[in-house]
C-alpha cells in the first residue's frame, strides 16, 4: 500500500513538474515570437517607404525622361475620347446558362 502512495505522490509530483518546465519553454517560445514579430513589423515598415519611394510619380517621371528619353506631350498631342460601349438592344442569353448559374446558386446555399 506504502509503495502506491509513493508511486502516486511521485507521478504528480513529476507531472506538477513536467507541467511548469513545459509552461517555461513556452514562455520562451512566446517572447521569441514577440522579437520576431517586432523584427518584421520593422522590416514592413522599411519595405513601405522603399516602396513609396519607387512608386513616387516625380521619380517615375525623371527615369522616364532621363533614361527612356520620354517626353512630357505637347498640347494638342493628347486626345481624350471618352467612351462607353453601348449595351446590346436584345442581349441573348442561352437559356440552358440560366439554369446552369440557378443550379449553382442552389447548391452552394445549402
Amino acid at each position: 500500500m506504502k509503495a502506491v502512495a509513493f508511486a502516486a505522490v511521485t507521478s504528480l509530483v513529476l507531472l506538477f513538474v513536467w507541467e511548469r518546465v513545459d509552461i517555461v519553454r513556452i514562455g520562451y517560445h512566446i517572447e521569441r515570437l514577440k522579437a520576431q514579430k517586432v523584427l518584421l513589423e520593422r522590416e514592413r515598415d522599411e519595405l513601405q517607404v522603399k516602396l513609396s519611394g519607387l512608386t513616387a510619380p516625380e521619380r517615375i517621371a525623371r527615369l522616364a525622361s532621363d533614361k527612356l528619353g520620354m517626353l512630357q506631350p505637347e498640347k494638342g498631342q493628347v486626345v481624350v475620347i471618352n467612351f462607353e460601349p453601348e449595351a446590346p438592344a436584345n442581349p441573348v442569353v442561352a437559356e440552358g446558362e440560366i439554369r446552369i448559374a440557378k443550379n449553382m446558386v442552389t447548391r452552394r446555399s445549402r
